[in-house]
Parts: C-alpha cells; sequence; structure tokens
C-alpha cells in the first residue's frame, strides 16, 4: 500500500462541529482529507466535462443528423431492440 507524505495545514471548523467530533471520537483529519479528496475528483470532473462540452455538443448534433450508428441493435431510449 503506498502512504503519501502528510503535511500540516490550518483550518478553521465550526466549534460546536469540532466538540461533537471529539466526543464522537471521530478523526477530523481523516474526514476533512477524504471530503477534500472527494471534493477535488468531484472539481476535476467538471473540469473536464467544460474542456469537452464543444465535443460532446458535435457528437449530439452528429447524432441527430444521421442517428447512431448502432441504434439497430441497441436496446433503450436511442434505439428499438434488435429487429427480428
Amino acid at each position: 500500500m503506498k502512504t503519501s507524505a502528510k503535511r500540516k495545514t490550518s483550518v478553521t471548523l465550526d466549534a460546536g462541529a469540532l466538540d461533537s467530533a471529539k466526543e464522537l471520537d471521530i478523526n477530523v483529519s481523516a474526514v476533512a482529507e477524504a471530503a477534500l479528496v472527494k471534493a477535488i475528483a468531484e472539481a476535476r470532473q467538471q473540469r473536464w466535462l467544460q474542456e469537452n462540452a464543444d465535443a460532446f455538443a458535435a457528437q449530439a448534433s452528429w447524432h441527430e443528423r444521421n442517428g447512431h450508428p448502432l441504434a439497430e441493435i441497441m436496446s433503450g431510449p436511442a434505439g428499438s431492440s434488435r429487429n427480428s
């Protein structure tokens, strides 16, 4: 298992939430790190979607003009199930 280097930082938290976490033996650093990792992943996903929005729009436009190339064998909203 790979261990990453840790670095100290300072964060300001609601006093009541911090006290409750302490009472419940919640590892605030671990929770903060997990939340940060999740926020980073979500931000990267949003950035990727924004950076590729033109390509998605072009593909959707192509599909509107030409239909989906696999529509005959697809099932679901884009096409019916295989024609018998």
